[in-house]
């Protein structure tokens, strides 16, 4: 069976329910044609990205003549509109900004793992580790650590999340921020694990000690474990980039880490964690651009910026607590070059601006 007379629009879906097996004897709209119309493209002709996504999923609306064939238990669908409290007249409108499917993802991550890498060899093989501060192998070997633990919760609460997405659109948004977050989380892992075999007695796992237990990392802690704790899956992903990753994410990848680092004899690490900043910007450009669609929606408008603004207060205040524990670490390095008072002011504008494009309501604790 062709791609052109496997999907069909609302259109062809007869009144009466039609039996599984019929599906495929249907004349569907666009069936005589050369060309595959059966979706609208965002721009003047389907790029290859909506060619490999756009209606992948199915939907029993847009073009099965026959319902789910498979449900849970419960009666559940195999895809659910009621798990998320956020309506759309039309998920299928959604396109991600980076336009990434599998295989350029595939590709994407290939070259970042490449370039890191080869950043920590030619680091350890000019002895860099060696000439690090004192003081800053602590800070690396203490709090980079820690953060890797909040890159991987991150990570797991989206790819939790993106299997309960109404489109593949959305779900290839979400699943490839969770790559993006998990394969992070390696890097920093690896990373740390090379320069200690440098460095004498480096303990690689003091990271999850401060995690789990210092108190300097318990309210990232909370921040992320609410985010995981969410039965939304859409709030896991509002929550992830619109809230904790400029509050807390940003703040102290390149508030902090990114500053600092130089001053201490250190260039390896700025290159390692700029990845995850060009991460950020990909994942932050698709999550505006889905919740812009939500909050301008012409049925559920009002009602989804009213949601919105109820996610922005609460994970803003765990997310904001979280980044003003952080601070006692700016005063660690031995030759100081970066204020958390800098760093703070710069992600609260961060956040503003997001917030302002997405016509939300910033809550007081970040208006000053």
């Amino acid at each position: 069976m062709s791609a052109q007379t496997s999907r069909a629009t609302t259109a062809a879906k007869p009144a009466a329910a039609v039996k599984s097996g019929a599906a495929g004897a249907a004349v569907f709209p666009g069936s005589d044609s050369r060309k595959y119309n059966y979706f609208e493209p965002k721009g003047r002709k389907a790029t290859h990205y909506e060619d490999m996504t756009v209606d992948v999923q199915p939907d029993p609306e847009r073009y099965l003549l026959q319902d789910w064939i498979i449900s849970f238990p419960d009666g559940t669908p195999t895809y659910s509109k009621d798990w998320t409290a956020a309506k759309s007249s039309n998920w299928h409108k959604f396109r991600a900004v980076d336009q990434e499917w599998e295989r350029t993802h595939y590709q994407r991550q290939s070259t970042i793992c490449g370039m890191v890498q080869n950043t920590i060899e030619n680091g350890r093989k000019s002895g860099a580790p060696t000439r690090f501060d004192p003081a800053w192998v602590k800070i690396l070997q203490n709090h980079l650590g820690a953060y890797k633990h909040a890159e991987f919760g991150l990570g797991t609460s989206t790819m939790q999340a993106q299997r309960y997405g109404c489109t593949q659109m959305v779900n290839n948004a979400i699943l490839t921020n969770s790559s993006y977050k998990l394969r992070f989380a390696q890097d920093i892992t690896l990373y740390l694990s090379e320069i200690g075999l440098d460095l004498a007695g480096f303990d690689i796992a003091a990271g999850k000690k401060h995690w789990l237990e210092d108190p300097t990392w318990q309210g990232v802690r909370k921040s992320v474990e609410s985010v995981m704790g969410s039965n939304d899956y859409l709030e896991q992903y509002f929550a992830t980039n619109v809230v904790f990753e400029p509050l807390v994410g940003e703040l102290f990848r390149s508030g902090f880490l990114m500053q600092a680092a130089s001053a201490q004899n250190d260039f390896i690490t700025p290159a390692v964690v700029s990845a995850a900043e060009a991460d950020y910007e990909r994942n932050l450009a698709n999550t505006v651009e889905l919740f812009h669609i939500l909050g301008t929606d012409p049925t559920y408008a009002a009602q989804n910026l009213a949601l919105f603004n109820k996610w922005l207060v609460k994970h803003a205040d765990l997310a904001l607590d979280a980044a003003n524990h952080l601070q006692p670490i700016w005063s660690q390095p031995r030759v100081k070059v970066a204020a958390f008072a800098d760093a703070m002011a710069h992600a609260k504008n961060r956040i503003k601006g997001i917030a302002a494009e997405l016509g939300l309501t910033v809550p007081a604790n970040l208006a000053s």
